[in-house]
């Protein structure tokens, strides 16, 4: 899917207010080690929502060989956006700015460092390294960090096997 179009289905799917389903909740608690869980829960709905078909596609696209670090993966991808603060509108800013100003590692950490909007900016900005944090306090495996961590870097700059780095690439920009 193209990056606008992908953003604006993300937008609108975001103001739905409310998480995903009892069954799929217990679905993706199988999925999840404890540390794990606890993070889940802390996202939002519609970002745990998201997630869910994130991993649900995952799974499909590798015809069922996805293993638990693989579909936490899929999980848990965007768990660092919780450190900046922003709902879907400061996302969409932050989004937006991002295109305009360009950003890259040493701009996002210098604006998380800045007084409020930079340091949410900044931090919406550097949720990949974020979340590779928080999943490694959480216990997650190697694969599920490093996916986080990467999950916005290009193909050749991915240290995980190509096959499932397209698979969870291809299912989050669905």
């Amino acid at each position: 899917m193209a990056p606008a179009k992908h953003l604006i289905f993300r937008f609108f799917g975001s103001l739905r207010p409310g998480g995903p389903s009892v069954q799929e909740c217990a679905w993706v608690s199988a999925q999840l080690l404890p540390g794990e869980v606890e993070v889940w829960k802390l996202m939002s709905g519609p970002d745990r929502r998201h997630s869910a078909e994130v991993a649900r596609r995952v799974e499909r696209l590798l015809a069922g060989t996805a293993d638990r670090s693989v579909l936490a993966a899929a999980l848990l991808h965007d768990c660092g956006k919780m450190a900046s603060g922003l709902r879907t509108p400061g996302r969409v800013v932050a989004t937006l700015v991002g295109l305009v100003i360009g950003h890259d590692e040493a701009r996002a950490r210098q604006w998380s460092e800045r007084q409020w909007p930079f340091r949410a900016l900044g931090r919406y900005w550097r949720h990949p390294e974020l979340g590779a944090a928080m999943l490694q306090g959480a216990g997650s495996e190697p694969l599920t960090v490093s996916w986080t961590l990467e999950h916005h870097r290009p193909s050749g700059q991915c240290t995980l096997d190509p096959t499932i780095a397209g698979a969870l690439r291809e299912a989050d920009d669905d």
